[in-house]
């Protein structure tokens, strides 16, 4: 099946695949989302804990800071396995994403506290930041800061110890931690296509230490560029692997189906179908390899594209492939208790974070004009 071809001198990533294996046998995806739905959407404190256990929550976060110091080759490996599995857990956000703000935030006690926190699974840090949407408001109130906004569509909310929060004040914004139960922080929270819960956070005079703050920019984009760069690249390996194990277990059906006593797989016309599927993953596991590479390469603008590009391909091949996939299964295929339908509503809540293909194909079109008016 397709799959993230990439460099492994030293057996690394053949570890990490054989390590979500292992996992797989243990936690199965299909029965976490499923037991999730009747939690009402939260996430699995004991799975969420052995991920971390294997090391996968502080992947990317420095030595130093208690992480695992690996790199986007292995964040990306890992992320293409675990969509495989179907393990539906909040790696996109609470791990990649919070990483990489922790990783570059100012050097001090709180980073410090997180960060091991993290990276050991004791501590749950939710980024708390809606792109688009107006900022969280800081103020000064004797000695703390005062939060009032809010933020949407955030991801694992109700599991969360601490939130990432980037709020703005006069002298441009900010990256704080604050903590869940805090007083002032109220969660709505709504049960998502595949069965997560996605929250709305509101911040009502929500009263900080100003010991919290992790770090400063003048605007969100700086605090936010690399850190919504190294998810989307999560995601879209995710998004690949989901594709990739949807195609596989089409293959194998159509295979094993019979009728008119011949095997389903066996007829041209789903030959057709299933010869585009794979070409349709092949593209995108490519895709995401470029992206890996041009990150690598330290290219920003160039690494920036790609990776656009990448999550594009990958979310519109997913959400293709898992359609086309249940539509092969034939009835059956529209059951809860087929596995495959899980696979296209994980594929179709991964697609709606950091951008729909349609928008992120626009943003391509529009960074890709900037740079050559910027070169010329």
């Amino acid at each position: 099946m397709p799959e993230l071809m990439l460099d492994d001198p030293d057996g690394t990533l053949v570890m990490l695949r054989d390590s979500v294996t292992g996992f797989a046998a243990r936690f199965p995806g299909a029965k976490a989302m499923r037991e999730r739905r009747g939690r009402g959407g939260t996430m699995d404190p004991l799975i969420w804990s052995a991920m971390a256990e294997a090391g996968w929550i502080g992947l990317l976060l420095p030595e130093e800071c208690g992480g695992a110091g690996l790199g986007l080759r292995e964040q990306a490996v890992l992320s293409e396995a675990l969509g495989r599995a179907l393990i539906a857990e909040p790696t996109g956000t609470a791990s990649v994403f919070a990483a990489t703000l922790l990783g570059g935030a100012s050097p001090g006690a709180e980073r410090s506290r997180l960060a091991a926190g993290v990276a050991s699974g004791e501590m749950v840090a939710v980024p708390a930041w809606t792109s688009g949407a107006k900022p969280v408001v800081a103020r000064s109130v004797n000695g703390s800061i005062a939060l009032s906004g809010e933020t949407r569509f955030v991801d694992a909310a109700r599991a969360a110890t601490d939130f990432l929060v980037v709020a703005q004040d006069a002298d441009g914004v900010m990256l704080l931690s604050v903590a869940a139960d805090a007083d002032g922080v109220t969660i709505s929270e709504r049960v998502g296509v595949d069965g997560s819960a996605l929250a709305t956070i509101s911040f009502s005079d929500c009263a900080v230490p100003a010991d919290r703050v992790l770090s400063r920019a003048n605007r969100s984009e700086e605090l936010l560029r690399q850190a919504i760069l190294h998810t989307r690249l999560a995601l879209a390996a995710e998004l690949t692997g989901l594709a990739s194990k949807a195609l596989e277990l089409t293959i194998a059906y159509t295979s094993d189906r019979v009728q008119f006593g011949k095997p389903i797989g066996s007829f041209q016309a789903i030959q057709h179908r299933l010869v585009d599927m794979w070409i349709e993953a092949e593209f995108a596991a490519a895709a995401v390899v470029n992206a890996v590479d041009s990150l690598q390469a330290d290219d920003v603008d160039t690494a920036e594209l790609a990776v656009l590009a990448a999550k594009a391909r990958a979310g519109e091949a997913a959400f293709s492939i898992c359609r086309r996939a249940v539509h092969l299964h034939g009835a059956m295929g529209y059951t809860d208790e087929c596995d495959i339908g899980l696979y296209l509503k994980r594929a179709i809540n991964l697609n709606a974070m950091l951008g729909q293909p349609e928008q992120l194909r626009l943003e391509f079109v529009e960074r890709e004009s900037g740079y050559r008016r910027g070169r010329t």
